[in-house]
Order: structure tokens, then C-alpha cells, then sequence
């Protein structure tokens, strides 16, 4: 059981490791939302800036006295987009390289951004006026800057956008002593402008970290999604995904009572010696669809192909009161199916399956670096072993005294075929044909 316990350790921090690395890849491609965003925001400013030239240059030399100062502005934004889409790159860069960024990057390029409408503003005070200035859109671009930092996905480098944003503006108010037309200060004004910019920071900080664990929680659900999948393979129904979701599953060794099965077609080797590999491949896809298919409907699942063949399961990872009736039920209707196939085919396909129902322990073995869900144990060799006395019997379906017991009146078509020596055992044992 060491080993499990180990293996156990180790499963969970290769989940961990690889929740935290989608994790960090979709907090990269919001900042990358974020980052477009902003150069979208600049190269609009811009245009607008532009049209108001081109449409009304009175504004302009109200505004900026002569373009001069709009030139200013126009360098100041074209830097700022330059600056914008070498972060971009730098995310990008860290995202195919599964890489975060450096916190400390984070913060000063968050400075650096909230800066830009202080220094548009400080030019257009020196252009237009403390008050006028003050008073005009400018201010409120900060906003912009405090709501697409909610795509950053964290908590506190919302908050600093908010407190740099408002600690600038109070700055600058205060440092150029902006006063009202009436000659009175206006610091209560920016005072409490600087707290709601302020205050919308950590809001849309908390707007981030919100979204960031709706993001952790949908990461950890497809995580273990896969581990699941990884686990049991592509042929577990979406039925029993659902279960081992909900119910989970242990990694370490479990004993349990399953009903084990193991099919494996007759004469394929034959048959595939004067057909193509692509008529092979395509013949034996198709059967294992059929019996997969009906597999997931008896609540089974396929542990292991082996060549043309499986291991089947009944009763893990699941546990089932019915296993081996399942098993039977399920093995009963693949004769079926198969026939019906071989009516419709060119190249006719027999099955044989053995089933034995008893105990195995259940679990995780493998390397630290690859692992499957297997079963270990006599009741699976014993099946095993079972399958492959149909070529002696001319049979196709045999089953123990073990499952011929669970089965109680539903096995009433059962033939005895008696003690039957069976490879690697002493002692004889009891065999049954179901048709």
C-alpha cells in the first residue's frame, strides 16, 4: 500500500501542476484581451483626435493653442501604443513558453499605463488652464484604465490601477491648485473624485478575483475531467464520467467484487492475412464499437485492448450490487450483435467471452510519470484463462461457478461442463456455457 500512497501523492501534484498551468495560461490570454483593448483605445483616440482636427481646427487651438500641443499628444499616444504591443508580444512569448509573468513586471507596467492620462493632462493644463482641464473628459479616461484591469484577473493590481490613478489626479489637482470660477479650491471636489476612482479599483479588483476562481473552478472540473479520461480511457461512457465525477475516485488499491470479462474474436489473425490493414483496421473498429456501445449500457467499462480483444469491467471503478448479472447480460447481447453483424458482412467475425466474478484489488499502477486503472488478481487470470477454453469447447461464451452462483434463476440456461482442468491450476474447476 506504500506504493499506492505514494503514487497517490504524486497524481495529486501533477494535478496540481497542470491546473496551474492552464490557470496561468487563461490569466495570459485575458491580459492579452486587456492589452488589445488599450491599443484599440489609443489607435480610436487617436483617430478622433484626427477628425476633430480635420472636421473643426478652432477646437484645437482652443484646446491645445495651435497643434503643437496636439502633436504632443499624438507622440505621447503613439508611444503608448508602441510600449502596449511589446507587452503584447512579452505575454505572448510567456504563453507558448508556459510561463508567467514576473509580478513585479506586472506592477510597473500597471504604473506605467495609469501614467499616460496623467501626462496628457498635465500638458493640457499648461495649454488650457488648471480648472478647464480638470474639468474636462481627460480625468475620466482613468476609468477606462480601472475597468479593463479587471482582465488581469487579480485583486490587488486592480486596487494599485485604482490608487495610482487616484493618487495622480488628487497630485496634480492639488500641485496646480485648481479653483472655481469663484476663485474658490476645488480639493473636496478631486478629493472625493480620487476616492470613487479610488473605490471602482477595488471594486473591479473584486470583479477579477471573482472571475479568476470562476476560471480556477471550471480549470479544476476539466482537470479532473481528463484525469478521468486518462484513466479509464476513451471508451468510458459519458454516463460513468458523470459518476466518477461526482463520487470521485481513489488511487490507491481498493479490494472489490467485480465481475471481470474478457472477449476476444475468433479467427481474426486468419482473416486479416488476405485483407488490407485499412479492411482490418475498419472491421474491427466497427465490432468494437458495437460492443463498446453496449458495454456503456450495461454500466461496464473497457480497462484494456489487447489487439482484438478487451478487458472488460463490471463493478469498478464503480461499485455494483450486480456486476456479474450485468456482465452476462452484457455478454449475452454482444452474441447477438455479432450476429447480426455477420449477416451483413463479407467477412464474419466470432467472439468468445469469459467471465469470473471475485475479488481484485483495483488501482493505480504504473510509473510516476504514467499510470492506468487496472484490476490485479486470481478472478482476473481465472477469466482470463475462462475466454480462452471456448477454442477447446468449440464455445463461445463460458462462465464460472462463481458467477453461475450470483446469477441464481437467471442462469437457469447455464450447461454444466463440469470440472474442467484449467492452465495453471491444480486442482480442476468448474466451468458453465451460456448460449
Amino acid at each position: 500500500m506504500v506504493g499506492f500512497a505514494s503514487g497517490k501523492t504524486g497524481g495529486r501534484a501533477v494535478l496540481s501542476e497542470e491546473f496551474e498551468r492552464e490557470l496561468t495560461r487563461e490569466v495570459l490570454r485575458t491580459e492579452l484581451l486587456r492589452v488589445r483593448a488599450l491599443i484599440t483605445t489609443g489607435c480610436v483616440i487617436i483617430l478622433f483626435l484626427t477628425a476633430t482636427y480635420l472636421i473643426d481646427p478652432t477646437i484645437v487651438n482652443r484646446v491645445w493653442h495651435g497643434t503643437e500641443g496636439l502633436v504632443r499628444e499624438y507622440a505621447i499616444l503613439a508611444s503608448f501604443i508602441l510600449f502596449e504591443v511589446w507587452v503584447h508580444s512579452q505575454i505572448r512569448r510567456n504563453l507558448k513558453l508556459d510561463r508567467d509573468l514576473p509580478v513585479i513586471r506586472r506592477y510597473i507596467g500597471a504604473l506605467i499605463e495609469t501614467s499616460l492620462p496623467t501626462i496628457i493632462l498635465i500638458l493640457q493644463i499648461r495649454s488650457m488652464g488648471a480648472s478647464q482641464a480638470l474639468g474636462f473628459v481627460l480625468p475620466m479616461v482613468y476609468f477606462i484604465f480601472v475597468i479593463l484591469s479587471t482582465l488581469r484577473l487579480d485583486f490587488w493590481l486592480s486596487t494599485f490601477t485604482g490608487l495610482v490613478a487616484a493618487t495622480e489626479l488628487l497630485v496634480v489637482a492639488l500641485y496646480y491648485n485648481s479653483v472655481s470660477d469663484a476663485g474658490e479650491p476645488l480639493i473636496y471636489f478631486h478629493a472625493v473624485r480620487s476616492t470613487i476612482i479610488l473605490i471602482c479599483g477595488v471594486l473591479a479588483g473584486s470583479v477579477g478575483a471573482q472571475l479568476r476562481r470562476q476560471f480556477a473552478a471550471s480549470i479544476a472540473a476539466a482537470t479532473a475531467r481528463d484525469r478521468v479520461t486518462n484513466l479509464f480511457g476513451q471508451h468510458v461512457s459519458p454516463q460513468v464520467v458523470e459518476r466518477l465525477m461526482a463520487e470521485g475516485t481513489s488511487a490507491a488499491g481498493d479490494l472489490r467484487r467485480v465481475a471481470v470479462m474478457f472477449v476476444d474474436f475468433r479467427g481474426f489473425t486468419a482473416g486479416a492475412q488476405s485483407r488490407t490493414p485499412q479492411e482490418v483496421v475498419d472491421r474491427l473498429d466497427g465490432a468494437f464499437a458495437v460492443l463498446v456501445d453496449i458495454l456503456d449500457r450495461q454500466g461496464g467499462i473497457v480497462n484494456k485492448f489487447l489487439g482484438d480483444g478487451f478487458l472488460a469491467l463490471f463493478g469498478a471503478p464503480l461499485e455494483a450490487s450486480d456486476a456479474a448479472h450485468r456482465a452476462v447480460a452484457a455478454g449475452r447481447e454482444m452474441l447477438t450483435a455479432m450476429d447480426r453483424i455477420n449477416a451483413q458482412t463479407s467477412w464474419p467475425l466470432r467472439i468468445g467471452i469469459g467471465i469470473h466474478f471475485g475479488e481484485v484489488v483495483a488501482g493505480n499502477i504504473g510509473s510516476p510519470r504514467r499510470k492506468e486503472y487496472t484490476v490485479i488478481g486470481d478472478t482476473v487470470n481465472f477469466a482470463s484463462r475462462l475466454e480462452a477454453l471456448n477454442k477447446e469447447f468449440g464455445s463461445q461464451f463460458l462462465i464460472s461457478a462463481s458467477v453461475r452462483e450470483a446469477l441464481g434463476d437467471d442462469g437457469g440456461d447455464a450447461v454444466a461442463l463440469g470440472e474442467v482442468t484449467v492452465r495453471g491450476y491444480e486442482q480442476p474447476m468448474a466451468v458453465f456455457q451460456l448460449g
